[in-house]
């Protein structure tokens, strides 16, 4: 009895300190069934990380977000989340990978995730005359906060849930779903495989700038399952944003650069090394404590109140072993969003992006050698070639919480091969949320 009496006595000193229009607690939910399914396309001769022609995949998650305020400015969250299934090829075949629901680890049985469990505590910079007002949603509480403000997250929760945002492309569940659509594709981000970390960081916004600095763990080995249990890997990322109008109508630009430093192969060493010995290149054999760094820009700019523009470009470090994300050394995203207002569909949305990524070098003799990356790999590059992206979405509302969407992906030299594709992947989304 003492213990419910003390949990009792919490809750209500919870919503005493909330403000009269502050909301206490939240509990938000989502259901995301995604499948896909590959075009036949020319395919001569595959390796491990090949894509396979003719082939379909399919994933559900669906995720109970519950929310409560702490003291005044201050919010804990936790996302418990049932997933299933697998991405095409077990998430492999191609850098820019076409869903953003699939992670790296799959299952036919539904298993179930603590994927978020952090607090963010804001702080007000100016006072109640200068408040804006926040609208419920998924791991945000209803309330108010200052334009100038310091924001403190720490826990465990996804890198690019903070940084990297874009307005018009970033929400698999909403939006595009190739992963280089919605994220910078140089952008290797610290996570485990289902792309979620542990850490802090820290925000400062004033007036049209903000700053965002971050610290997380690395996965204990390169595209692990197991986040570094000491923190001995880690990186380090730095954020500034310029907010702005053109024309009446609101942008932002981002500026966001990392540096990982953990125990990671030069591609260069893993070759000679496989030459020396006459063994099969093994970049785990030349893991040394070192860096890898990267720097993206991330623009958006409403044209109309219909219409949005995005633009994402990026490069990082050619030679080293890319860590947690995914094969991209650098990267030119672009896309338009149109909502359905025009044609009296005001929750519908239209999309188009095409994508065009690349790698060094190193990394296409690396391939060539047979070395194997994150996600491609099909045993030799004779003929490299960047990799071509053209996705396109409609997203049609069923109901005010339900969406049912139409996805179609045209990937030309899946993994930088020419002598593969164009492959055409075909994919329906169901999502609701509350």
């Amino acid at each position: 009895m003492g213990s419910v009496s003390a949990i009792g006595a919490l809750l209500l000193s919870v919503a005493a300190t909330a403000a009269a229009d502050d909301e206490a607690f939240a509990v938000h939910g989502q259901f995301t069934y995604v499948e896909q399914g590959t075009s036949g396309f020319n395919a001569p001769y595959r390796g491990p990380n090949s894509l396979t022609p003719n082939i379909g995949a399919e994933t559900t998650d669906a995720t109970l977000f519950l929310g409560a305020r702490l003291w005044p400015g201050a919010e804990a969250w936790l996302n418990g989340e049932l997933d299933q299934g697998h991405g095409l090829d077990n998430t492999l075949g191609a850098a820019g990978f076409p869903s953003g629901e699939a992670y790296k680890v799959g299952k036919n049985q539904p298993y179930f995730r603590l994927q978020r469990a952090f607090v963010r505590q804001t702080l007000n910079l100016q006072d109640d005359a200068n408040a804006q007002d926040i609208d419920a949603a998924a791991n945000q509480l209803r309330g108010s906060q200052s334009a100038d403000r310091v924001v403190i997250t720490i826990g465990k929760l996804s890198v690019v849930d903070i940084f990297d945002t874009n307005r018009y492309a970033h929400d698999s569940r909403g939006d595009f779903l190739n992963w280089t659509v919605i994220d910078t594709g140089t952008f290797d981000y610290a996570a485990d495989a289902w792309g979620y970390t542990a850490g802090a960081a820290i925000e400062w916004y004033a007036h049209s700038w903000a700053l965002r600095g971050g610290l997380f763990d690395l996965s204990d080995v390169p595209n692990s399952v197991h986040l570094e249990p000491g923190f001995h890997e880690f990186q380090v990322n730095l954020e500034l944003e310029h907010r702005h109008e053109i024309a009446g109508r609101p942008g932002r630009v981002l500026l966001t650069g990392f540096e990982s430093r953990g125990r990671m192969g030069l591609l260069d060493e893993a070759i000679a090394g496989a030459a020396a010995t006459g063994m099969p290149v093994d970049i785990a054999a030349v893991r040394h404590y070192r860096s890898r760094g990267g720097v993206s820009l991330n623009v958006e700019q409403e044209i109309t109140p219909e219409w949005g523009a995005f633009i994402r470009t990026g490069g990082a470090a050619g030679n080293v072993e890319t860590y947690e994300f995914t094969d991209v050394d650098r990267t030119l995203a672009a896309g338009l969003s149109l909502q359905g207002s025009r044609w009296r569909r005001p929750l519908d949305s239209v999309a188009i992006a095409a994508v065009n990524n690349a790698i060094s070098g190193a990394r296409e003799a690396y391939l060539n050698a047979g070395g194997l990356g994150i996600l491609v790999g099909d045993g030799r590059l004779p003929h490299p070639g960047p990799e071509q992206i053209i996705e396109s979405y409609y997203s049609a509302a069923l109901f005010n919480f339900a969406h049912l969407t139409l996805d179609y992906q045209w990937i030309n030299h899946p993994a930088y091969n020419r002598d593969r594709g164009p492959v055409s992947v075909i994919a329906v989304r169901l999502h609701a949320q509350f």
